[in-house]
């Protein structure tokens, strides 16, 4: 559950629900007035149109004390760094929130999904320690204090880094000042990292304005909080937000109700908002508490006529493929770029690698082929995958070489993933296939050899130890001596847990992405064929082919072979499902469908 805080009862909640030391109230709920002239919030937390004139300002709001004396970077230990993790989604993390995880020694989250959900944002060897005591007793905001401060302390080399993961945005709602009080007063340097409010970034997800020409006061309110003045929110004109757990959020919406907010008024429940699991409803406040009944995880409600704009305004949960469970049969350092492309269309991922890239098991004849291009023995190097890339490059780097030893040579790249590759290597391929990505389109572009403008007639091509001889065949054809060095072995990879087995034939996946004939052959050997209601979805006419030879039936093949082509295919063929399943009342994920077959469904080539 968010993390909140409500200035009506001056008191911090953490996510567990126990309430924090006790601040100075301001007002029954933070106001956010939206007016054609400036607005200033003066220290009562109240609205003025104009602005404080220092030689006016009420002295009895006037603090006398002075600034705490500056903090000079530690001799011996670590500085903290309060982070904002903002609502759920990694995508709003601020850059520096993401520059300071990179650099973290230790890292305190307070539960351990935060810590699996950043784990791809830390050093392999950053500690990350759970606030939150896990399996026992939850710790006081006291106790995580305390914990931090240990935490700080225990790190003695200059210059190291402790990072306090907070949900949302530090300032707000959270046990902030508790533990940077403590780490003042431990003399433990701090810094504060802004995030984004989670009360204010889930309405947006959920396609709910907070303000408006109608509405332009927002009251946001920790649904705990018992002493709320729930008369001040009573207003047609005010657009309530509040945070809590179900049976938290039932006893605040009672209570707005008996204090006189129309029943008919527009409610907006949302639960696990910015991700892909995020599920909005909309209710009226007469029917919201009966709705709450239902669920059992903390969300964000908003009250007010701001939520009748979301059936136009509603972006995140209509997105192509939200809610899907896409399967990627991918080696996971090469899966990033596939599923960042299917997290935007909406939908989550799960990679499971069928394949593993070993070096070859004799090096010499690479060794051999690394030595002739460096003393000019080839005209041309052709490459025709990403892994060849790689695969050269770290034997440049074991070698002492650079990309300067490519001077004069001539540089072939099978298409735009491969071609990119390269020039992260500094090196721009002189030759891309015009039309299909393939072997066959390299072959269509590449010149013939010709003895009178061509000084050399050997070509490198550094390959898989599996590559079919299309290539090879066509170019010795056009006259060019081919060297067809094995570069890497493709490995098939161990099977993945029984659970993963049973959710691939169970037809727990909505989609799967095969990026080469490899990943079918590999997937379909070690976890089973794809349950027949689970969409095929392939990166070329050959993958295609091999799908087809293994008794699966192709839904999709994208238009280019990349990863980006392939995932943007799918989410077309996923919103033509959707309306065609909406249109005859059935559901609208094909995980969710419980058919015999696959029969009668009509391939789509995006």
């Amino acid at each position: 559950m968010p993390s909140s805080w409500t200035p009506s009862s001056g008191r911090a909640r953490d996510s567990c629900g126990t309430h924090c030391a006790a601040r100075p109230p301001l007002t029954s709920a933070t106001r956010w007035p939206t007016t054609s002239s400036p607005t200033w919030l003066r220290r009562t937390g109240r609205a003025s149109s104009r602005p404080p004139q220092h030689n006016t300002l009420e002295r009895d709001h006037v603090s006398t004390s002075t600034a705490a004396p500056p903090s000079a970077p530690p001799e011996i230990g670590a500085r903290v760094a309060f982070v904002g993790a903002g609502p759920g989604d990694l995508g709003l993390l601020t850059v520096r929130a993401r520059d300071y995880l990179a650099r973290a020694d230790t890292v305190v989250v307070d539960d351990p999904e935060t810590g699996e959900r950043l784990a791809g944002l830390l050093r392999e060897d950053a500690t990350v320690v759970h606030a939150a005591a896990v399996g026992g007793p939850r710790r006081s905001p006291a106790a995580r204090a305390k914990l931090l401060v240990r935490e700080a302390r225990a790190l003695k080399q200059p210059d190291t880094l402790v990072v306090r993961v907070m949900a949302g945005d530090p300032g707000a709602f959270t046990t902030l000042s508790q533990e940077a009080l403590a780490c003042r007063g431990a003399g433990v340097p701090f810094e504060v990292v802004p995030g984004v409010s989670i009360a204010s970034s889930v309405p947006t997800y959920a396609g709910v304005p907070l303000t408006s020409a109608e509405a332009g006061e927002v009251h946001i309110i920790d649904a705990a909080d018992s002493r709320t003045d729930w008369s001040t929110s009573v207003a047609d004109g005010v657009t309530v937000v509040l945070l809590g757990s179900p049976t938290e959020l039932r006893k605040a919406l009672s209570g707005l109700r008996r204090a006189g907010r129309d029943p008919q008024t527009p409610v907006c429940v949302t639960e696990h908002g910015t991700t892909v699991e995020q599920r909005s409803l909309v209710t009226d406040l007469g029917s919201a508490e009966a709705t709450l009944a239902e669920h059992d995880s903390a969300g964000v409600v908003v009250v007010g006529r701001a939520v009748e704009q979301r059936a136009d305004l509603s972006w995140f949960e209509t997105k192509a493929l939200f809610g899907w469970n896409v399967l990627v049969p991918r080696t996971r350092d090469q899966a990033g770029t596939m599923t960042q492309r299917i997290a935007s269309h909406g939908a989550s991922s799960k990679v499971v690698p069928t394949i593993s890239v070993e070096p070859p098991r004799t090096p010499q004849q690479m060794d051999r082929a690394i030595r002739g291009l460096v003393t000019g023995r080839y005209e041309w190097i052709g490459f025709t995958s990403v892994n060849a890339v790689r695969a050269v490059r770290e034997k440049f780097t074991e070698l002492g070489l650079d990309a300067r030893s490519f001077a004069g040579l001539k540089i072939a790249a099978v298409g735009g993933v491969t071609a990119d590759a390269l020039r992260e290597w500094g090196i721009e391929p002189d030759l891309i296939p015009s039309t299909e990505q393939s072997a066959r389109g390299l072959l269509a572009d590449w010149p013939e050899y010709d003895d009178v403008l061509d000084p050399i007639d050997r070509v490198f091509l550094p390959r898989a130890d599996i590559a079919t001889d299309t290539l090879v065949a066509g170019l010795i054809e056009m006259g060019w001596e081919v060297d067809d060095v094995t570069a890497y072995r493709t490995v098939r990879a161990a099977p993945p847990p029984a659970p993963i087995r049973d959710a691939i034939k169970g037809g727990a996946f909505d989609a799967v992405c095969f990026t080469s004939s490899s990943t079918v052959r590999n997937l379909v050997g070690i976890a089973g064929k794809p349950h027949p209601n689970t969409v095929v979805a392939c990166i070329g006419p050959a993958t295609a082919k091999t799908a087809e030879e293994h008794g699966l039936r192709v839904d999709v093949v994208a238009p280019e072979p990349n990863a980006a082509a392939l995932v943007d295919a799918l989410a077309r063929h996923g919103a033509e499902l959707t309306l065609a399943a909406r249109a005859a009342g059935e559901p609208v994920r094909p995980s969710q469908r419980r058919t015999a077959g696959r029969r009668g469904a009509a391939r789509v080539r995006a």
